[in-house]
């Protein structure tokens, strides 16, 4: 893939603004897109394991969950994804791929068996028709319920037939007495299973006097043949069942341990994975290592799961570009991911085959069996656009810790995918779609936890240098989101870059600190700082200055530090220089002129103003803004939005009639305020707010009478 030379600039690339000297050679986006627009969009577009109401910043857990690929031993001969499904309720075995399975195996399996809704109708038809197809959803259990079938006829030996065995060389396979078991039947469009398979099959058997289950996942290759659909049993009686015939005196106390309850309550555990935890579960010797390992063992079976699935050569490429798409676009429509998808496909392709051309078949599977298959379900669910509401087939993991695990697998132990991955995800940074731009900065800042400095220098830094407004956006976006996820070094990286000699990477680190602080506002005091650090030296452009400024402002955001940003504004005001003089009031005027959601305004009439310090800080700032020839034209708009908001505001009007008094010093200080209150307009342009006839009685009390 080719790519641009303003995402391929590098370390080394001119140093020289676009914006100095006149009109820029940049997107119209770049004059039109401020930093609340772009938190906005930020905060809309995240996934929920980053920005999601669970979510919690600190240490290295995000939302009660370790980060990164972690160690963890899983024991036993369970495999709990790709195309080859071991399944059983016994002790670890080794899979039989042809002749006789021991009947010690099938004894031990029956003691623990849960026959799930469907058993008993398969019974009934493999006992009339000798010859059963099993069909339902990758690791559901389908061979353990066929070993089971068999085992319940009462046959002598139960015989597996070798995985190569077409439907044409069945009757072949079936010469002796007893039962056959023909274990996951691959099928293609090529080779499909018919009714006259299955009629030679029967003539074959009923001589032999033998039956036989065919297990095959769902498929559109079943001609002429009805299978009886497998549905599992729940997780909950696949552990009760093994933990009773283990430990039947402990079972309830067993049942009744924290994390037990936490591993059932996630409802969504196939048969070999309860099965797993419940041997887990009966080996708890009562230690808080055993305790712990209980509680890790959802956390190990995911990372299993994402091995297994990357690892296994016989899923299909196109398979996996599907998993990694969606863990990007976890809970977002179907479609986007399956779009998405097929372009990595083409750079695997290209990465695997450098001299064939990349294909991609029109048609695929169906969108229930690619989900199936990844664990996902999906949803009608109404999606927000500008045009209002609208239906969309939303996806997600029924694991919610299966994207960023899966994510972080497939950059940190399978390095040769990196180009393809790098080469998409810059792709999906350039894309037209915010939710699109976003995933991609949310993946990276994924894959700069697993690895800083190689995130830093395939992406992040080659987007931080274009001189396109979309990549330094994303760049910005993806630092955010990193920080967020305690990856090492960010902090540091973004003051570094806030003072660093190539405009774009100062405008990409400010940009960030302005998005990274209302979110963690324990760095609200090291943004400033940083930001400060950057205004004191006075040589930005106008477009990086209007970034500082914007990025300022959403410092006061920040709802429980607004009081102490407030503070160091003021301290700023006379202990600094011009530049850094200038830069708190311009932040200040811009945060007060804003009346969205949680504005300023809003906390200052909830909170500030009974806040003794707050309410005599944000009264200095508004005072030095009006008075400063440079800022009274802004300051005087910020104050008509306040007007405007306390019209529907109560609260907000008792705070104006407290504050309006505390502007005035001077008669000037009066006249000024009075002039705008007189000449001031509501929305519609004309009329005179009615707010402002009673701030101007505040301002001009009418003399007492005696």
């Amino acid at each position: 893939m080719t790519v641009p030379p303003s995402e391929a600039a590098g370390p080394d690339a001119a140093l020289e603004d676009p914006y100095a000297g006149g009109e820029a050679d940049d997107e119209p986006e770049e004059r039109t897109q401020e930093a609340r627009a772009a938190q906005r969009e930020l905060f809309a577009h995240t996934p929920g394991f980053i920005l999601g109401p669970t979510a919690s910043f600190g240490g290295s857990l995000v939302g009660g969950a370790q980060h990164g690929v972690s160690g963890g031993q899983v024991t036993g001969d369970v495999f709990l994804g790709g195309k080859t499904e071991i399944h059983h309720h016994g002790p670890a075995a080794q899979a039989h791929f042809s002749g006789e399975i021991p009947p010690e195996r099938q004894d031990e399996l029956a003691e623990v068996f849960v026959e799930g809704p469907a058993f008993a109708q398969a019974l009934e038809r493999l006992r009339e028709e000798r010859v059963l197809v099993l069909s339902g959803s990758h690791a559901g259990g389908r061979y353990a319920a066929a070993r089971m079938l068999l085992h319940r006829l009462g046959v002598p030996t139960v015989h597996a037939l070798p995985a190569e065995t077409t439907p044409s060389a069945l009757p072949a396979q079936l010469t002796q007495p007893g039962g056959y078991v023909l274990r996951g039947l691959p099928l293609t469009r090529n080779r499909p299973l018919r009714d006259t398979h299955l009629y030679a099959a029967r003539d074959q058997l009923k001589k032999a006097g033998a039956h036989l289950v065919v297990t095959v996942e769902k498929s559109p290759f079943l001609l002429g043949v009805t299978p009886v659909v497998w549905e599992p049993p729940s997780a909950r009686d696949v552990v009760r069942a093994l933990v009773v015939s283990r430990r039947k005196g402990d079972a309830d106390a067993l049942l009744g341990l924290a994390p037990v309850r936490e591993f059932l309550a996630r409802g969504h555990h196939r048969p070999a994975e309860a099965a797993e935890f419940a041997e887990a579960l009966a080996a708890y010797d009562g230690s808080p290592e055993a305790l712990a390992r209980l509680g890790d063992f959802g956390q190990t079976a995911v990372e299993k799961q994402c091995r297994d699935w990357l690892g296994d050569p016989a899923t299909d490429l196109r398979e996996k570009a599907f998993l990694i798409s969606l863990a990007v676009f976890d809970h977002a429509p179907y479609v986007l991911a399956a779009e998405l998808a097929d372009k990595l496909f083409v750079h695997f392709q290209r990465l695997q085959n450098p001299d064939q051309p990349p294909s991609i078949p029109v048609f695929g599977p169906a969108a229930t069996e690619r989900l199936d298959f990844a664990r996902a379900d999906g949803e009608l669910l109404e999606e927000q656009t500008d045009w209002g509401p609208v239906p969309q087939f939303s996806t997600r993991f029924r694991e919610e810790r299966t994207p960023r695990v899966l994510l972080t697998e497939v950059w940190t132990n399978h390095p040769s995918a990196r180009p393809a991955l790098v080469a998409w995800l810059k792709e999906l940074a350039r894309d037209g779609r915010p939710v699109v731009r976003t995933r991609a900065a949310a993946a990276t800042a994924l894959l700069a936890l697993a690895d800083l400095p190689s995130a830093v220098a395939l992406l992040i830094d080659g987007w931080a240098v274009s001189r396109s407004f979309g990549p330094r956006v994303t760049a910005a976006n993806t630092l955010t989101l990193a920080q967020l996820l305690n990856a090492p070094a960010v902090l540091r990286l973004l003051t570094q870059w806030c003072t660093d000699a190539h405009w774009a990477r100062r405008w990409t680190a400010i940009r960030a600190f302005g998005l990274l602080t209302p979110l963690r506002p324990d760095l609200a005091g090291p943004a400033l700082t940083a930001l400060a650090a950057r205004a004191r030296a006075d040589t930005s452009s106008v477009a990086e200055a209007n970034n500082l400024v914007e990025s300022t402002a959403l410092l006061l955001s920040v709802g429980p530090r607004r009081g102490e940003m407030l503070s160091e504004l003021v301290r700023l005001l006379y202990l600094d220089t011009p530049a850094v003089r200038a830069l708190a009031l311009n932040a200040f005027v811009r945060a007060c002129d804003n009346a969205e959601e949680n504005a300023l305004v809003d906390w200052y009439a909830d909170t500030g103003m009974y806040e003794a310090d707050s309410a005599r800080d944000l009264a200095t700032l508004w005072r030095t803004a009006l008075g400063d020839r440079a800022h009274t034209r802004q300051a005087l708009n910020a104050l008509r939005t306040w007007v405007l908001v306390a019209q529907y505001r109560p609260d907000a009007a008792r705070a104006l009639e407290l504050l309006l008094p505390a502007l005035v010093v001077t008669a000037a200080d009066r006249d000024r305020l009075a002039h705008e209150l007189r000449t001031m307009r509501a929305e519609d342009g004309f009329s005179r707010p009615a707010l402002a006839d009673h701030l101007l009685a505040v301002l001009h009390p009418a003399p007492a009478t005696s």
